[in-house]
């Protein structure tokens, strides 16, 4: 059922948009041509494409994709949607966001696609314009060439009728704005097509030129001299990739012979909304490696992304979310109080971003707690929270419990013994849990220097990761080979997630987490972000050892209930750790094992608290 142009009048412009780039230039000038095209009331979704070759690793578009998020993050307007704006990093990364946006995605649909097109020839996204059309879930236009609509000016309109000749005005209003339209039709015949006359009457400003022309393509690239713009419809090819269709043929004479910017349209019939088949799912296909590459490039943030404070508050006020900061602590006198008045400060003085600053201690024997209590946040010892849970030694075992003392609905932890404190260190976490609402685990990364003797070197810190974690990960859980440190003590959830898994007591805590959240979200759940260098108080050898040997029995722990083996019945759990000094040579033995704590949502103490 084609729609003439006088029915147009009754529709209202607006709806969900989707803007399609795979370059971030001029995106304020993108931007103001949707919102042009799809009036006041429309909300604009951005989709970053960054269209990496078959034959490079998708974990190279990690960098071109920071780079479009700042852009996209930078960009001021009511209409753009900044919570809901993503990158795509594949081979096909536009057959992804045609596929996000299917009538069985799961996401609310959309009313227009405009896409950055490269034009009839070339892929767009990976796509040819033949699948564009064919697969959209939505009204369609694509454009070629330098954004023409910086300034107004004459435009083409070459169209016939029916449901392309209403959207083909709209796109003309919005890159002519108050400059001539002419609309052309280009036919064998000058017989004016019924669509043609009904626009006429109804748009009398518009100029109406109909010429009879034996090569419609030379009459169109005639036309359009003087003009900034031609505007076209387009049509399907019947195979499933070909551009073969005379239309098709048509559009590509033009492109190739002549410089101005040619944008194609196509409005879907009422047949196909309401009739359409199902469509097989375009992208994400790929081998292991290649999803953990996709995840790389796509999920791995700088901390600097989200240095703009105000509009981190403007996304946590408008999700109605509160924000807590939990600090666990043993004997941390000497960096405490500054990382606790620098977080203070900035992020609840300066921009209230943070709601609550809580102190875990574990039975210090320093001054941590009255530093802590000196600098107006409240303290815990851990042995005191739910205390018929009885309690163990541990970071891990203060982590779990402090989810019954805090109260946000994101959490962040940082240890305290980090010497080069800074907001960052916050906010950096916190970022992509207010950006995406997909993720539910972010974890931090850093530059580690270590200090040997009495030199500080720029890197060699981070050795239980790289000797123990990553190569564990690497062999058992390589979907999760892309996390660049594991290990990290700085990390970040949604309470709703972190509430519905394990910690395990001790050293094994940050391990277990990333592979319980990880069979739970699976790994677009788990975002990481640069902060940057992070100086803290490196331990000794032995410290390491034990450290490592406290994580490979988490790992095996984990393995057990992957693959169904039984080994830790078996193990050994104590360790002989060499001690070699003036007075003493000798092997010492030391109980080291993690206790595993159930899912804290399953604490009936938790739960009534958290009902109230």
């Amino acid at each position: 059922m084609n729609r003439e142009f006088a029915d147009y009048a009754a529709e209202e412009s607006g709806g969900r948009v989707v803007l399609a780039l795979s370059e971030a230039a001029h995106l304020a000038s993108w931007v103001k041509f949707a919102e042009g095209l799809a009036g006041e009331s429309a909300s604009i979704i951005l989709r970053g494409l960054i269209t990496v070759p078959a034959d490079r690793s998708l974990s190279e578009g990690a960098t071109p994709a920071r780079q479009m998020r700042e852009a996209f993050d930078a960009i001021s307007s009511e209409a753009v949607q900044h919570d809901a704006n993503e990158i795509s990093v594949d081979f096909r990364p536009l057959a992804h966001i045609l596929d996000s946006f299917r009538a069985d995605s799961g996401h609310a649909p959309i009313d227009l696609l405009i896409v950055q097109w490269a034009g009839p020839r070339a892929p767009t996204g990976g796509l040819n314009t033949n699948e564009i059309l064919r697969y959209a879930p939505s009204d369609v236009v694509l454009v070629c060439g330098d954004a023409p609509w910086d300034a107004g000016g004459p435009v083409l309109l070459s169209l016939r009728g029916g449901p392309n000749l209403t959207l083909g005005v709209r796109v003309a209003k919005a890159v002519a704005r108050d400059a001539s339209i002419t609309l052309f039709h280009a036919a064998r015949s000058t017989k004016v097509p019924p669509g043609m006359s009904a626009l006429m009457r109804a748009e009398p400003s518009i100029v109406r030129s109909v010429t009879a022309v034996s090569d419609i393509a030379d009459g169109i690239i005639h036309e359009a001299h003087g003009h900034k713009a031609i505007i076209m419809g387009a049509a399907i090819a019947e195979g499933a990739s070909g551009d073969a269709s005379d239309a098709a043929t048509v559009v590509a004479t033009i492109a190739e012979r002549t410089e101005t910017p040619l944008i194609l349209i196509r409005a879907r019939s009422q047949e196909e909304v309401t009739f359409h088949s199902p469509r097989p799912r375009l992208g994400r296909a790929g081998t292991l490696s290649t999803r953990v590459d996709r995840w790389f490039a796509e999920n791995t943030f700088h901390s600097y992304e989200f240095s703009d404070l105000r509009a981190l508050l403007a996304l946590k006020e408008k999700q109605g979310v509160t924000i807590s900061v939990g600090l666990p602590a043993l004997n941390e006198e000497a960096t405490v109080g500054l990382v606790i008045d620098t977080i203070k400060r900035a992020l609840m003085d300066e921009v209230p971003l943070i709601d609550e600053i809580v102190l875990i201690d574990s039975n210090s024997t320093d001054a941590t707690m009255r530093i802590a209590a000196d600098c107006g946040i409240p303290t815990y010892q851990h042995p005191e929270i739910l205390p018929e849970m009885g309690s163990y030694r541990g970071k891990g075992e203060a982590l779990w419990k402090s989810l019954h003392v805090l109260k946000g609905d994101l959490i962040a932890w940082i240890d305290t013994d980090i010497t080069n404190i800074h907001p960052r260190f916050i906010y950096g976490l916190i970022g992509p849990l207010l950006r995406r609402p997909q993720v539910q685990y972010v974890k931090g990364y850093y530059q580690r220097p270590i200090k040997v003797g009495d030199q500080m070197q720029t890197s060699g810190g981070g050795r239980v990761t790289e000797l123990v974690a990553r190569p564990l990960l690497n062999l058992f859980y390589p979907e999760l080979s892309g996390i660049i440190q594991p290990l990290s003590g700085e990390y970040a959830g949604r309470r709703t997630a972190l509430e519905a898994v394990p910690f395990f007591s001790g050293y094994g805590v940050e391990t277990g987490l990333l592979i319980d959240l990880h069979e739970q979200f699976g790994l677009d759940g788990i975002a990481q972000v640069d902060l940057e260098e992070r100086v803290h108080h490196n331990q000794p050898l032995v410290g390491l050892s034990k450290m490592s040997f406290a994580i490979l029995q988490v790992f095996i722990a984990r393995i057990e209930h992957r693959f169904g083996i039984p080994l830790l019945d078996k193990a050994n759990h104590s360790m002989k750790l060499i001690t070699q000094t003036p007075e003493r040579f000798a092997l010492d033995i030391a109980e080291i094992s993690d206790i595993e704590r159930p899912p804290m949502v399953t604490i009936p103490a938790y739960s009534a608290a958290r009902r109230r």
